[in-house]
């Protein structure tokens, strides 16, 4: 059955990008790999409401208002992509899921394999960066 799903890019102004290394346990999907925030739709919820809610659940930070990147239609779910510019110190966040946080270059991100396949995600996002506006 197919699922909705959201995740954010979080971007510092230094061009980094925010990962989650998953938790590591063999019974959740692509466990101990970066992944971006995110998570599952619930039912009655819009994907902002639900990128909204998650962040809250998992770094407590919240990110009303930040803007749609872009929807993919994956084999198994959709996914609605959000992005926001972050200067986080991730010592100043509480992280209730996941193993750690930290910030990524466009090149670290191109040498490792994402959960869910989103190094396609942010290959575009990279890439979207470059376009003139």
């Amino acid at each position: 059955m197919r699922y909705a799903g959201t995740s954010i890019i979080f971007f510092s102004s230094s061009g980094d990008v925010l990962l989650v290394l998953r938790d590591d346990v063999p019974t959740i999907a692509c466990p101990n790999m970066w992944d971006l925030p995110g998570g599952h739709i619930e039912i009655g919820e819009t994907p902002a409401e639900c990128i909204v809610r998650e962040m809250l659940e998992e770094i407590e930070v919240n990110v009303e208002g930040c803007e749609l990147f872009r929807v993919y239609e994956f084999s198994d779910h959709t996914e609605y992509v959000f992005k926001k510019a972050a200067e986080f110190d991730l010592d100043n966040i509480v992280l209730h899921e996941g193993q750690m946080l930290r910030w990524f270059s466009e090149t670290e991100i191109l040498r490792t394999e994402l959960a869910y396949g989103f190094n396609e995600v942010l290959a575009d996002y990279f890439k979207s960066l470059q376009e003139p506006h």
